[in-house]
């Protein structure tokens, strides 16, 4: 498949063909092309032909609100943002481990190396190459600890975000295009069950 666009678009396409494992070849008609090759239309079959794979593995979002259950997939991020003028308290802990008790911030993120150019990167975190086997954890205008900028983890780690004072402090949690408001606990790894093929130029600097 080729994909014609920005990353917004390459985004939307990943989405929809998520269950399929096509390979897709993207090429930038658009702002950003972060995740696309350039746009010539000549010898296209031969690019494709001779185009590197690289694989993708989705993260999955399992957000708690009460008793309810929510699951959903995101390519570029899953983010926790605050939803009202206070700011958010967030534990954090990876792997089963309590890394951070309370983060008080805006919010944090947990980023692909396909979406470390986005929101992550706006946020400060760390650009990640594709193909790197490695996640972002970046907080979102951090207030306590106030120099903690995050870290990066292997791709295999699982985030689990505690939500405090959730009454009082409300937090939503966004999956790519999925939001679910009043988030108790969010869990946040890798899925390995679904691989993205994403086709490149050999030239392209990734």
């Amino acid at each position: 498949m080729v994909a014609l666009g920005g990353d917004g678009f390459m985004l939307e396409t990943l989405h929809r063909f998520l269950d399929d494992g096509l390979p897709i070849f993207g090429m930038n008609y658009g702002t950003v092309g972060f995740l696309m090759n350039r746009y010539a239309e000549a010898g296209l079959p031969a690019r494709i032909d001779a185009a590197q794979t690289v694989r993708l593995h989705p993260l999955l979002m399992i957000a708690r609100t009460g008793r309810r259950v929510r699951r959903a997939h995101a390519i570029n991020e899953v983010s926790l943002l605050r939803q009202t003028r206070q700011a958010a308290k967030i534990g954090i802990r990876i792997d089963g481990k309590t890394r951070l008790p309370e983060l008080i911030c805006d919010g944090a993120m947990v980023a692909t190396p396909a979406g470390s150019t986005a929101y992550n990167l706006s946020a400060h975190g760390p650009i990640l190459p594709l193909g790197s086997d490695v996640l972002a954890l970046t907080p979102i205008s951090a207030f306590r600890p106030r120099r903690w900028r995050g870290a990066i983890l292997p791709h295999g780690a699982e985030v689990i975000f505690d939500i405090r004072e959730m009454d009082k402090r409300p937090v939503s949690a966004v999956a790519d295009f999925t939001e679910v408001r009043d988030v108790s606990e969010v869990t946040v790894r890798e899925d390995r069950s679904i691989t993205i093929n994403l086709l490149f130029d050999l030239a392209h600097n990734r």
